[in-house]
């Protein structure tokens, strides 16, 4: 067997884990940065807009001094920890929370320009060569009488906010590794619980298919699995049925036969090297005749139930009195019963009985089954044929009072060419075919039969028919 539906459920396994661990350094990573470094800088635009309009308004207004708006801003970058600067629109820098007051040194920021954020209220970089590393910069204007006098800009180190967004990420590969050691678990449960068992099925298919149906093996499992390894071993255990009832079938053909042939040949050949007498030719003749009969007998039957089985029962259906079948049935058996000295008593339900159904088959049936009581019931006794009627349905019933059929043998009784133990001696010219063909008729009209015996007792068998309702 090629293994390799449990490697593909692995390989399918790590690729998930692999392309977790891309999606999380990746999309992830950058999606986190974002948004820490969006929240961020909205965060300190609302602070760079509330000192624009309250201390650096103040200030270009006059309100406030420098000394009183410097240690606003100290306050506010110990608490933000972010460096606040107010300049003018040409670049001057008029206060920093991280410089002292020098009105005679002015610093100026070479190349500023207030329009390098564009439409977001943040930017980037080291802000017009300022910084040597990286940082987060926002700045709103500072308006005063309708004019925009200066900006206040907040820078703080980007470095931070990469900090922040690695302590989520790494929380996130955390949840990650836990998430893919987690889906160990179904890796576990596909191999109890669907590989192990698949093992098991794949490796009987292989025994079946190398024609050991007698192969055994068994799930402990109440799902589909199971289901499917249940119905597996009961189609092997049927094509191992059928093949020895196959086989069965061929020794019975060939011993039912050869036992014939056997006779004919040795009663012939004593004929013709005078062991047996001329006057003695007659008696040995019949019984040769008798033989070839029941060659005859034999080879249609095994016609018929081939067509039944090759073909289906072709049925004529067509409404007709069942009683009366029963009756001419019954009739056609006067001489065999009276020298058994056997009765037959027949208990109908009304004179007539109509039932939808192939006459011919039916009457076969009826044949057979009657056939098999008279041969089997003792001397001096009785057989009762009754019809009973139940809902849509008519009940056919065949009872004898003879030698009954073993408990253990009774499901095997519509097998082809099945003769119990105790049916061998008394059928002698049997073939063992005719129940089987009462049941192919009977399943052919999508009906049922059944046996009910007791060994020592007597036997019964009840067939269904569709009744045909009066009008």
């Amino acid at each position: 067997m090629k293994r390799t539906l449990y490697l593909k459920f692995l390989m399918a396994y790590l690729i998930f884990g692999v392309f977790g661990f891309i999606i999380v350094s990746s999309f992830v990573s950058t999606n986190t940065y974002q948004t820490f470094l969006k929240e961020k800088a909205d965060s300190y635009y609302r602070e760079a807009n509330l000192i624009a309009n309250t201390y650096a308004t103040d200030l270009y207004q006059s309100t406030r001094t420098l000394e009183e708006v410097k240690q606003q801003i100290d306050d506010l970058d110990t608490f933000l920890n972010a460096e606040i600067w107010i300049i003018n629109p040409s670049g001057r820098m008029i206060l920093s929370s991280r410089l002292p007051i020098n009105v005679d040194e002015a610093i100026v920021i070479e190349g500023f320009d207030s329009t390098v954020m564009g439409k977001s209220n943040y930017t980037t970089g080291t802000f017009f060569n300022s910084f040597s590393e990286e940082m987060l910069s926002v700045f709103s204007p500072i308006v005063a009488d309708y004019k925009v006098k200066g900006y206040v800009v907040i820078h703080a180190s980007m470095h931070d906010i990469m900090m922040l967004s690695d302590r989520y990420l790494r929380v996130c590969y955390l949840l990650l590794v836990i998430l893919f050691a987690l889906s160990l678990i179904i890796l576990f449960f596909f191999t109890i619980m669907v590989y192990r068992p698949l093992k098991k099925i794949t490796h009987a298919t292989e025994q079946y298919a190398l024609g050991n149906m007698h192969y055994e093996f068994t799930l402990d499992s109440d799902d589909e699995m199971g289901y499917l390894g249940a119905s597996l071993s009961y189609m092997a255990s049927q094509i191992a049925r059928s093949e020895d009832n196959q086989k069965k079938f061929i020794a019975n053909v060939s011993h039912d036969f050869r036992s014939p042939l056997t006779s004919i040949r040795g009663y012939l050949e004593a004929m013709l090297d005078g062991t047996i007498p001329p006057e003695m030719h007659e008696k040995y003749i019949g019984i040769v005749l008798s033989e070839t009969e029941r060659l005859t007998k034999l080879t249609n039957s095994l016609l018929s139930l081939n067509n039944l089985n090759m073909a289906g029962v072709v049925l004529d259906m067509n409404d007709f009195d069942i009683n009366k079948v029963i009756r001419n049935t019954a009739a056609s058996f006067e001489g065999t019963c009276k020298n058994k000295q056997i009765s037959i008593n027949l208990i109908l339900t009304g004179e007539e009985l109509t039932v939808h159904a192939d006459e011919t088959k039916i009457q076969q049936v009826l044949y057979n089954l009657l056939d098999n009581a008279i041969k089997f019931s003792h001397h001096n006794s009785t057989i009762t044929i009754e019809t009973t009627e139940k809902h849509s349905k008519v009940f056919v019933s065949v009872k004898d009072q003879g030698i009954g059929i073993p408990k253990e043998d009774q499901k095997l009784v519509f097998d082809r060419f099945y003769k119990s133990d105790l049916s061998r001696g008394r059928d002698k010219k049997g073939t063992g075919l005719g129940l089987s063909i009462v049941k192919e008729i009977i399943m052919a009209h999508n009906e049922h039969i059944n046996v009910i015996s007791t060994e020592g007792v007597g036997t019964e068998f009840v067939f269904s028919l569709a009744k045909v309702d009066d009008e």
